[in-house]
C-alpha cells in the first residue's frame, strides 16, 4: 500500500518521529507500514523475541513494565531525539466467564491493555510538549463499548482506555497534543485466526459490509489520525468495524 510518494501533503509524515507500541503484532505491523510509507521515522516497542520490523528502530521491552517503558524512552531520546507521534497497539486476551476467571488473568489483561497505555502516554507527553505538540492514538475495541460474553477483563480494559483517552485529550489539548481512539471490531490477525470458526462467522455476519477488517483498515485510520488531515480532531472514538456496532 503506497500512501506517500515523496511529495509534501497532508498525509506526509516526513520529519515526524513515531513510536508504535505493540508494533510487531498484526495491527501494529500494519500501522508501522503506513507510517513508514508516509515518511515517518518509526520505533517499535514489543516483547523480547518478537519478529523485527524492517526499517524501524526496534526496542525490546514489556509495555506494562515501568522500567522497560522508561528504558524505551531513554533509547528514543538517544537515537531519535524526541517524539511527535505515538500509536498504542498493545493488547492480549484471557477469556473466561467472569465467575470462572482467574484473578491473575483479570489483572494481567488490565495491566497489559490499560496500564501500558498510561505508562507509555505518561512518558510520551513531556517529549511531545518539548516538540510543540503531537498526536496519540490508542487502540480500543467495540467490545469496550458493548461488552462481550466471556471477556469481562478485555472489555473492561478497552472501556478503561476510552475513559483514559478522553481524559488525556482534555488535559493535553492545551499543549497541542491530540488524543484519539480507534475501535476495531473483529480484525483478521493471528489472534483472530486462533478463534473457533463460528466466532469469525458470527463477526462477519454482524458486519453490514459482509467481511471482517484487515489490519490495513485499522492502519489507514491511524495514519489519518496522526496526520495533519485530522489536526482539529481530538477525544474521539472512531470505529473500524464494518458496521458491526451501529448505534
Amino acid at each position: 500500500m503506497t500512501l506517500f510518494t515523496g511529495s509534501p501533503g497532508p498525509l506526509s509524515l516526513v520529519g515526524r518521529r513515531a513510536l508504535v507500541a505493540g508494533g510487531a503484532g498484526g495491527i501494529g505491523r500494519a500501522v508501522v507500514g503506513s507510517l513508514l510509507a508516509a515518511g515517518a521515522e518509526v520505533a517499535v516497542l514489543d516483547l523480547p523475541g518478537s519478529e523485527a520490523v524492517e526499517g524501524t528502530l526496534g526496542i525490546e521491552g514489556d509495555g506494562s513494565d515501568p522500567g522497560d517503558v522508561a528504558a524505551c524512552f531513554r533509547r528514543l531520546d538517544e537515537e531519535m531525539g524526541g517524539l511527535d507521534l505515538c500509536v498504542h497497539c498493545v493488547g492480549i486476551t484471557r477469556d473466561a466467564v467472569l465467575w470462572k476467571m482467574d484473578t491473575e488473568d483479570w489483572e494481567r489483561v488490565l495491566r497489559v491493555n490499560l496500564e501500558s497505555a498510561f505508562l507509555i502516554v505518561k512518558e510520551a507527553v513531556p517529549r511531545m510538549r518539548a516538540a510543540g505538540g503531537g498526536s496519540i492514538v490508542l487502540t480500543t475495541s467495540i467490545n469496550g463499548e458493548r461488552g462481550k460474553f466471556g471477556q469481562a477483563n478485555y472489555a473492561a480494559s478497552k472501556a478503561g482506555l476510552i475513559g483514559f483517552g478522553k481524559t488525556a485529550a482534555r488535559e493535553l489539548g492545551r499543549f497541542g497534543i491530540r488524543v484519539n481512539l480507534v475501535a476495531p471490531g473483529m480484525v483478521r490477525t493471528r489472534m483472530a485466526e486462533e478463534l473457533p470458526a463460528e466466532v469469525l462467522e458470527k463477526a462477519e455476519s454482524e458486519s453490514v459490509l459482509g467481511r471482517i477488517a484487515e489490519p490495513e483498515d485499522v492502519a489507514a485510520l491511524c495514519l489519518f489520525l496522526v496526520s495533519d488531515l485530522s489536526k482539529h480532531i481530538t477525544g474521539q472514538v472512531i470505529r473500524v468495524d464494518g458496521g458491526q456496532l451501529i448505534a
